[in-house]
């Protein structure tokens, strides 16, 4: 995902926080030998309410969840009708024509994972991105841009398994499918950032005439307060209320669906759309510090890669660091390198291949990692290769949060990978094809969007679900209560978004806010560099990072988080959203 805004509320934390949070931090070359103190940075309280709370990147979409709250509806209700009303309010990633994961935790400590993760169409062999000499194809034909980029979109069938098994049963398919389509029949005002962010995707969603006519106004770019409406999406809404979900995938829609890419020599066919299905998995858990964390299992490498890094820093004594000193982010960045490194290796579809995520989120594994990393120098990416664990068991994306009254919980991270997708709209549907084909390797060791290398277990195979890094996650407090929920969009950003914010809370004693309030740094092993945010690390905590070998890349803001947090003697529900996009905002009752 490209995190391209900014909020004034940001701006003024991150200059406030260089004052107050880390001009004295240990590590940072002043004040050395001085006790670490918890130095935070300026922040707004969290949105407190009593009873439900959503917590998304779009007002109106959290709106919709706690209305749909007030009428009797549970969390799983309300996180279906925000997913299909950020489709409508949050283009860049909100979808139908793409996929993701829903963590749900219900009052009684049941939890569960469904994976709607997009799939590969038939037709897509491992080779179908390299052209004759065996590079990868560029634009249009690729895996990043247009309609052969697109796999099998999964958030339809991925909103009907969580409704027919944790819905309330007390609102329809149909009620919660209406608000999205009045959305788009009525329209919606457009923020400052939704205009910004298309004017600055004008020469990519330019591409395709249908998306153009949409998005752009054939040229004429949407202005900040100006009304938007889509009648053709409110329409396919409509079939949706009238046919329920099969109408995505066997009736009209799906045949105006593959009529678009076969006219422009995609891939998707009838049969594809027909033989999606999305699936409930186990959870993956860990503990970090005697809490336990909770997270989605391959095909997403986030849980894993997350608890992996838990693990690692479990055995340093974060409290005794400042939460902004250079001795933390060393450490979170030898932890970081080494979990990539084996993310590359290792992760893939545990449906296809074989993942060794017990043996990678085992702690004894995370002892032996341990000894591999010194206190006082970095590693170097090139030295730092896989680990070997053992046991076998057979940037654009969106994350919202929502609590109701009863302690139901869900964590949704879903996603179109670039923004905008592929930036190809199947004609007369509204919707928006992914590009999640370039979360596979097209190329086995050859950098994706984002850079990563990815190995042989996530080469392209039909019907085959691509590696991701979505990691939305529960914590629960020690007596196995829950605790707080979190999770961003970011690409592969998102899985070290979501352990910044884990580590602040436990080992800082951040709230929800102050925690993704706070600045973030990445390393993803390769290429070997650490990126941290404008304003994040003062100059003093550079040059020692510097003087420790660390290799540092230009600031960039990092994620898009979204939480819940429960207050521990009341029960009132905390909810926190990014200041790093001033769209968002968490809304309770």
């Amino acid at each position: 995902m490209k995190i391209k805004t900014l909020s004034v509320t940001f701006r003024a934390f991150i200059v406030v926080g260089l004052v107050v949070g880390f001009i004295a931090a240990p590590g940072s070359g002043l004040f050395s030998g001085m006790a670490p103190t918890a130095t935070h940075a300026a922040s707004r309280e969290p949105v407190r309410a009593n009873n439900g709370m959503v917590a998304s990147t779009n007002e109106v979409a959290s709106r919709v969840g706690v209305d749909v709250m007030k009428r009797g509806g549970n969390a799983v209700d309300a996180a279906i009708a925000v997913a299909f009303a950020l489709a409508v309010t949050h283009p860049a990633a909100g979808n139908l024509g793409g996929g993701g994961f829903m963590m749900i935790r219900l009052n009684n400590g049941k939890t569960t994972a469904i994976d709607y993760r997009e799939m590969a169409p038939a037709a897509a062999t491992r080779n179908i991105y390299l052209d004759k000499n065996g590079n990868l194809i560029e634009g249009e034909g690729g895996s990043l841009v247009g309609y052969r980029a697109a796999g099998v979109p999964g958030t339809v069938r991925g909103m009907e398994l969580a409704l027919k098994k944790y819905g309330s049963g007390k609102l329809s398919w149909s009620q919660l499918v209406e608000p999205a389509r009045r959305l788009a029949a009525e329209g919606f005002t457009v923020t400052y950032n939704l205009a910004r962010s298309l004017r600055g995707d004008n020469d990519y969603l330019s591409q395709y005439a249908e998306t153009k006519r949409i998005y752009l106004r054939g040229g004429k770019f949407y202005d900040e307060g100006e009304v938007f409406r889509q009648p053709d999406l409110a329409a396919t809404f409509s079939r949706l209320q009238r046919f329920g979900p099969n109408e995505f995938y066997q009736g009209q829609t799906a045949r105006m669906i593959v009529d678009d890419v076969k006219r422009h020599n995609g891939l998707l066919t009838l049969e594809d759309l027909r033989g999606y299905v999305a699936k409930e998995r186990q959870p993956l858990r860990g503990t970090y510090r005697g809490h336990e964390v909770i997270s989605m299992p391959p095909p997403s490498s986030g849980g894993a890669v997350l608890i992996e890094m838990l693990n690692v820093l479990e055995g340093y004594d974060l409290k005794k660091m400042d939460s902004a000193s250079s001795d933390r982010y060393h450490l979170m960045t030898e932890a970081m390198r080494r979990a990539f490194a084996d993310r590359a290796e290792y992760m893939g579809d545990s449906d296809f291949v074989r993942v060794p995520t017990a043996g990678l989120i085992d702690k004894s594994y995370a002892a032996k990692l341990r000894l591999t990393i010194d206190s006082e120098r970095a590693s170097t990416s090139e030295a730092v290769q896989a680990g070997r664990p053992t046991g076998y068991e057979s940037e654009e994306t969106t994350h919202f949060a929502v609590v109701d009254g009863a302690g139901n919980a869900v964590a949704n991270t879903y996603t179109l990978n670039n923004s905008y997708g592929s930036a190809a709209v199947a004609k007369g549907t509204g919707i928006i094809l992914n590009d999640e084909m370039d979360d596979f390797a097209a190329k086995p060791g050859t950098p994706n969007m984002y850079g990563l290398i990815q190995g042989e277990r996530n080469a392209v195979a039909p019907h085959k679900r691509p590696l991701s890094a979505m990691t939305p996650t529960f914590v629960l407090r020690k007596d196995g209560s829950l605790w707080f929920t979190v999770g961003s969009p970011g690409g592969p950003t998102i899985i070290n978004t979501v352990l910044c914010v884990i580590t602040n809370i436990i080992d800082y004693d951040m709230n929800i806010q102050q925690a993704i309030d706070a600045p973030r740094i990445h390393h993803q092993w390769l290429p070997d560099e650490l990126v941290f945010e404008p304003y994040g690390l003062s100059g003093d905590t550079q040059k020692a990072l510097l003087a420790r070998g660390h290799k540092l890349a230009k600031p960039r803001y990092l994620g898009d988080a979204a939480g819940i947090m429960l207050e521990e003697k009341t029960g009132v529900r905390l909810g926190a959203t990014d200041p790093r996009r001033s769209d968002g905002l968490a809304v309770g009752y």
